[in-house]
């Protein structure tokens, strides 16, 4: 038997989603869930083997789902903005159905899916090239222990790396994330976010002053009272921006 999440904000949605698998008597519904929090939780503690998973939800879109899970099931999208579709398929997904899909068409993917059976889980760089590609939100979604942690982008000042991680540092507190500085300074706003050294990627609003020190170095004194070291690269950066 097949175990299965229907994870999708429209109960509509979940319902078609829940008659169509009524021709799929191997495929064994565990549950509904209705925003990406309960998705998150609900795969954790039923450990499914596939996912119906849409992207534009509350709370924690699709994407940002599967950034925080530790493992992933395999996953078949069902949304309605076919712009994500190209790089859902081709990176992260069993296949990818846009709404209003018919039987016929979701009977296709459940056979697509049972052919690739047991599917690979799609790698931490399938999906950090998924968020890059189709940032969804303003924030960035982080696990922290059983805990997720949903934060704008204006709270946080500094992203600093850390071997195989990256600290976000934040007023409310620090959070490690296993990404790359690399990633962050590809998918933030760089009219917001510069990163003025090759360890540190900071929010030019949190930048309270720049000091010269006596070897002639910069560093950016944040609104934590934190300083940052400023490469010369990094000065070039900053320069424009913080001229405006």
């Amino acid at each position: 038997m097949i175990k299965a999440l229907i994870i999708d904000d429209e109960p509509l949605a979940c319902a078609m989603v829940a008659e169509y698998l009524q021709k799929h008597p191997d495929i064994e519904v565990l549950a509904q869930c209705h925003n990406g929090f309960d998705g998150v939780k609900a795969i954790q503690e039923l450990e499914p083997d596939l996912i119906f998973l849409d992207v534009q939800m509350p709370k924690l879109n699709g994407f940002e789902m599967l950034e925080v899970l530790d493992e992933i099931p395999a996953v078949i999208f069902t949304t309605a903005f076919d712009e994500y579709a190209m790089r859902a398929f081709d990176k992260n997904a069993a296949d990818y159905l846009l709404k209003p899909f018919s039987q016929d068409r979701f009977d296709r993917a459940i056979e697509k899916f049972k052919q690739r059976m047991p599917l690979k889980v799609p790698s931490s760089e399938a999906v950090e090239q998924l968020t890059i590609q189709y940032p969804l939100a303003d924030r960035v979604a982080i696990k922290n222990g059983t805990k997720i942690h949903v934060l704008p982008y204006d709270a946080i000042y500094l992203i600093e790396a850390d071997d195989d991680y990256v600290v976000v540092r934040t007023q409310q507190g620090a959070f490690a994330k296993k990404r790359t500085l690399s990633y962050f300074e590809s998918s933030l706003p760089s009219e917001r976010f510069v990163r003025v050294h090759r360890g540190y990627l900071v929010n030019l609003s949190h930048i309270t002053r720049l000091e010269q020190k006596e070897s002639q170095n910069y560093v950016a004194v944040m609104s934590s009272g934190q300083e940052v070291p400023v490469s010369r690269t990094g000065m070039q950066l900053l320069k424009p921006l913080l001229a405006k």
